[in-house]
């Protein structure tokens, strides 16, 4: 089956205007590519491109989970949302926050997986759960405020929120992958 052509395909200079295209420039070389391809097609969108961006880098590079915890969430929001785009900036992200690929395995396959804490079980059964059902139950929420703050409680549902959204937006808009794996 070939790849179907992107429903916005990424654009350049012209498409995204002088500060969005530096933007994404940067971003390409943060990445080792040429091109960002979620930068550039989100960034055809000029006003919302510069307002989203903070909030995303917040949650993705100084939030209050740690990193290796907000990798957690999104490679298994990725996951749920089976979206190659996100799983594919991610695994190589995770990898350099110390997520292997063992344990990237692990939360592939879930809360039930062999070798998880119950720190990493509770995380991966909320996300599960945020993601499929809109919330998190009673039970699995008590057992996520044991391991967490509530400032880092709110993050988690802001940065699954985020992710499950960026997967459905990336999905939709056909965003093409930055990599040939």
């Amino acid at each position: 089956m070939s790849p179907s052509p992107a429903g916005i395909p990424p654009g350049g200079f012209k498409e995204l205007g002088p500060v969005n295209w530096v933007i994404a420039k940067v971003g390409a070389r943060g990445i080792r590519r040429p091109r960002f391809s979620l930068m550039n097609v989100l960034g055809q969108h000029r006003l919302l491109f510069p307002v989203w961006l903070p909030l995303s880098a917040y949650l993705l590079y100084a939030g209050k989970l740690s990193r290796r915890d907000a990798e957690t969430v999104i490679l298994r929001v990725g996951h749920l949302r089976d979206c190659e785009y996100e799983l594919q900036q991610h695994r190589r992200l995770a990898r350099s926050r110390g997520l292997d690929a063992a344990f990237q395995a692990k939360v592939f396959e879930g809360p039930d997986a062999e070798g998880l804490t119950e720190r990493e079980r509770v995380l991966i059964t909320a996300t599960d759960e945020f993601v499929v059902t809109r919330g998190v139950s009673a039970q699995t929420w008590r057992a996520l405020a044991g391991h967490y703050t509530r400032a880092q409680l709110i993050e988690f549902c802001m940065l699954a929120a985020q992710y499950d959204g960026l997967a459905a937006t990336i999905t939709t808009l056909q965003v093409p992958l930055d990599f040939p794996d």
